[in-house]
């Protein structure tokens, strides 16, 4: 069996890491799938997906590495008119960070649930907000 599931979240910040390991927890149990794996995926470009500890001070952490890797007013292609948008692209940080982090995550499906260190955590990356953004979770199994 295989269900493919979404939900939107709506971000505040230019950048953050949101916690979503509830969403997909919840998703996951409410599938009917018993044994098998859930993909989480984002369906943007300047976004990612990630699984770490969910501490206050790693988090800062987190995004300090990703501005010193990839500073915000480095001089970058992307930000010039793009003709075929027909607008200025602002946002090659975005795409950059999103390709540092990944857009997904695969965890087991055990007895209805996903297996998962004690400390991991799910999490979504917004690298150019605030945006209506969604998640992909498909969760393959068997029931």
């Amino acid at each position: 069996m295989v269900r493919l599931e979404k939900f939107v979240i709506h971000t505040t910040k230019y950048n953050d890491f949101i916690n979503i390991t509830d969403r997909v927890v919840d998703l996951v149990g409410q599938s009917g799938i018993k044994d098998g794996m859930a993909l989480v995926m984002t369906a943007h470009t300047t976004t990612g997906i990630t699984a770490n500890e969910a501490l206050e001070c790693l988090q800062s952490d987190m995004m300090d590495m990703m501005w010193r890797l990839v500073p915000e007013y480095g001089h970058y292609a992307h930000s010039r008119m793009l003709h075929s948008y027909g607008t200025t692209a602002g946002n090659p940080t975005g795409h950059l960070r999103a390709m540092l982090t990944g857009n997904h995550v695969v965890f087991p499906v055990s007895e209805g649930k996903i297996v998962r260190g004690d400390a991991q955590e799910i999490f979504f990356c917004e690298f150019d907000g605030a945006q209506s953004r969604t998640v992909y979770v498909e969760i393959m199994g068997e029931a």
